[in-house]
């Protein structure tokens, strides 16, 4: 139906014939004659109706934006003045012979050349038409690039495609699982993977060294920007591998990969350990492009009269830091501070002192905050000087445990320098965070496993009997830009060392239930192996700098993880009940 894409025209193709395809983008009708611009997926193309062709001007009056049509015409110049180098077909247009029009459309919910001030709420119920948008379908071909040189770059490693089940066993790893009933097991489900872990160690059992899945996944957890109930990753295992045969393999894939597809040299990942990222920045995702860092001053308030810094200051689970804020002091008003108290209360802040650096070489005199009166002129002067502050700055304190301090203060690090536009634009920072502890505790503040129970202590089977909470883990995660990017880890290969984290954890008797395979997997000659998984949505919307990880898919869940366009999640009858042997609440609702 059409020779060439609209896109692709350029000078080279004056004076030839040409038959072209797409949807009208704009209409504009000037009486003797008729522009339009003509739509398909590689760009814009300028086609003109003149009125001397009555059949054909009189079938053009009648067009409307989105209409599909199909052009017959030739290539010429576009008139002196009328070019427009913002376009790749920016000085040539069409002049239309023949118009056949293959599709009429309504009314569009949005034009696409006005889509900005429109609620995503609309884009997402009507996400063909938001598809359209060259912006998106940009980013979905860069998808598709991506993992299409991701692919190339595993291969070419000796690593396998293998496909794993996609109904399994409900094996929880943090998250609640989506569950299937099953009509030929009544009572029976099975559960969606929240990742191929389980079937992922059994291939290494099995002899197959080498393995890599483009692997769709699912959680059912609360939304976040770039979260997704159901998402892709990049899931990577291989036998007789170390930590750093793991890392260097998936540093050089992503160095390949910006350097390919961004011309983007990623230099080398500087490795970090978690302690550290949480002490200087608050964070186990540190975003480097962010200059401000914590600095802590236990040991400049451990015997202050202040009890607020005295008592977490003498407490070996507590920490008082400070971020400091450059020049700041007339960007920050005092309305503005008040709401950043109540920020940090969301994190599990009591509360944020602050001083206000107004002139440092006027000692006390030249700063300004509620807390000066607690503090000594030594103490002062010894906070100045460790955060290096100066006139204009202002410093931020969070004295409480660590674990508290550290997060809040991380959360007000990003969220200042975004406000304060710190953040360096453009560029990308990667990171390795290792050395990761075993377990963490959670909101009933039980111990779970930090990465997933099948992580590989950093100590011997005795070592970690005799204190099993302080044991390190084989665990890695990339980040950039301060999103995590993938998290990894070698494996327990070692049936005891496993059971010995089962009990840590309270599930011996479950893990029996559970893992009961896999356990017998580990008897039968398991090799040391490990692996990762990388986040395909999460990697290209950084690539893209797309605004939210709904961006870089077709058609993703909204934040209530629904779908607008087809109503996902619905009803079903009560015929497809019975027939699963389901009953639903009468309070389900």
């Amino acid at each position: 139906m059409r020779t060439h894409y609209c896109g692709d025209l350029r000078t080279s193709h004056l004076g030839q014939s040409v038959e072209v395809c797409g949807w009208v983008h704009t209409h504009r009708n000037h009486g003797a004659v008729i522009f339009l611009d003509l739509r398909d997926h590689k760009g814009l193309l300028q086609v003109v109706f003149e009125s001397e062709n009555t059949t054909v001007f009189a079938r053009a009056e009648k067009l409307r934006n989105e209409f599909v049509i199909r052009v017959v015409g030739n290539v010429q110049h576009r008139r002196a003045g009328e070019t427009n180098p913002k376009l790749g077909t920016g000085e040539i247009e069409v002049l239309a012979s023949e118009l056949e029009v293959l599709n009429t459309s309504e009314v569009p919910p949005f034009a696409l050349h006005e889509h900005i001030g429109i609620g995503e709420d609309v884009r997402l119920r009507y996400r063909y038409v938001d598809l359209r948008r060259a912006e998106i379908q940009q980013k979905l071909r860069a998808r598709a690039s991506i993992v299409s040189q991701i692919r190339r770059f595993m291969e070419a490693q000796g690593f396998v495609d293998i496909e794993t089940p996609t109904l399994a066993r409900s094996t929880p790893e943090g998250a609640r699982d989506y569950l299937v009933p099953s009509r030929i097991h009544p009572g029976n489900f099975y559960a969606l993977p929240q990742s191929p872990q389980i079937f992922k160690q059994l291939l290494m059992v099995s002899g197959l060294d080498r393995y890599y899945q483009i692997a769709r996944c699912y959680r059912d957890e609360d939304m976040r920007s770039d979260r997704q109930p159901e998402f892709t990753q990049l899931d990577v295992e291989a036998s007789f591998v170390t930590e750093a045969d793991v890392m260097n393999l998936v540093e050089a894939m992503l160095v390949e990969l910006f350097r390919v597809q961004l011309d983007v040299d990623l230099g080398k990942f500087p490795v970090i350990e978690y302690a550290e990222a949480m002490y200087r920045y608050g964070s186990d995702k540190p975003d480097l492009r962010n200059p401000l860092q914590l600095v802590d001053i236990d040991d400049l308030v451990v015997d202050s009269d202040f009890q607020v810094f005295a008592a977490p200051a003498n407490d070996t689970n507590s920490r008082v830091a400070v971020l400091k804020v450059p020049a700041s002091v007339d960007r920050l008003s005092r309305k503005r501070l008040d709401e950043l108290v109540e920020f940090v209360k969301k994190f599990g802040a009591q509360g944020l002192a602050y001083i206000r650096v107004k002139d440092r070489s006027a000692g006390r005199d030249g700063l300004q905050s509620p807390i000066l009166k607690f503090l000594s002129d030594r103490e002062l002067s010894e906070i100045l000087t460790r955060c290096e502050a100066t006139s204009g700055d202002i410093l931020f304190f969070g004295a409480d445990k660590a674990l508290t301090a550290s997060v809040f203060l991380g959360e007000l690090r990003d969220h200042v320098a975004k406000d304060l536009e710190l953040v360096e634009v453009g560029g990308f920072y990667p990171c390795w965070i290792v050395d990761w502890p075993m377990f963490e505790l959670d909101q009933d503040q039980c111990h779970s496993p930090a990465h997933h129970p099948f992580t590989r202590p950093n100590c011997s089977l005795a070592q970690f009997n005799s204190n099993p909470y302080e044991a390190k883990a084989h665990a890695y995660d990339v980040v950039i830009n301060g999103y995590e990017i993938g998290g990894g880890s070698l494996r327990i290969h070692d049936l005891e060392m496993q059971q010995a984290v089962f009990r840590v954890l309270g599930i011996s008797q479950e893990a029996q239930v559970k893992f009961g395979f896999l356990l017998d997997a580990l008897k039968l000659g398991c090799p040391p192996h490990g692996g990762i998984a990388l986040g395909i949505d999460r990697l290209v919307m950084i690539m893209t700098d797309a605004q939210s990880i709904r961006d870089v898919i077709a058609f993703p869940k909204t934040q209530t993880a629904s779908c607008s366009m087809t109503q996902a999640p619905s009803e079903i009858d009560h015929a497809q009940l019975r027939e699963l042997n389901l009953t639903l609440r009468k309070d389900s609702k």
